[in-house]
């Protein structure tokens, strides 16, 4: 079990009480874009799982630090923090602890907790993303910017057309 990265203050308090509360965490590695990724709190940390059949993650079963933000009850940002990923072994101990947990979690899964933890062993990657105590933003140090970004190109976008019309509309 890790320990905890950080000291005993108010910014601290917050992102304890935000990683406790969290089911979706905005995730990022390096500078790529943030992406909505379900999640489980373990302790002070939390579990993330990637790969094919599973959420989409770019680059960050492979990173070894990502950026993460939390929001609170009203559903903005309370705190960011950046984070150290570690992929956890299907043969140690900590995934026998986790792996289950979050298996259950897993919303619409295709057979048991013990199956989807058999193929994300075999397929994916579940990985724990511990805070780190130097690099916490929390409340009015977040800043005004919404951190909003531009729409991202998708095959999914089609023109719009012009609604049919069976006969001329006459402007009067």
């Amino acid at each position: 079990m890790p320990e905890r990265a950080w000291k005993d203050d108010g910014v601290a308090g917050v992102l304890e009480e935000a990683i406790k509360k969290a089911s979706i965490a905005w995730i990022s590695v390096g500078d790529g874009p943030a992406y909505a990724l379900w999640c489980m709190p373990v302790e002070t940390s939390l579990a993330v799982v990637t790969g094919p059949g599973e959420q989409f993650a770019p680059g960050l079963a492979e990173a070894t630090r990502a950026t993460v933000r939390l929001r609170g009850d009203h559903g903005g940002l309370i705190v960011q923090t950046e984070a150290t990923v570690t992929r956890l072994d299907p043969a140690g101990e900590e995934w026998a602890e986790i792996a289950p947990q979050l298996a259950g979690k897993r919303l619409n899964a295709s057979g048991s907790a013990d199956e989807v933890a058999a193929r994300w062993a075999a397929d994916c990657a579940v990985l724990r993303l511990t805070p780190a105590e130097q690099a916490l933003v929390a409340g009015p140090d977040l800043g005004t910017d919404l951190g909003a970004a531009a729409p991202r190109e998708t095959p999914a976008r089609v023109p719009t057309r012009k609604p049919f019309r069976l006969h001329k509309v006459v402007k009067r």
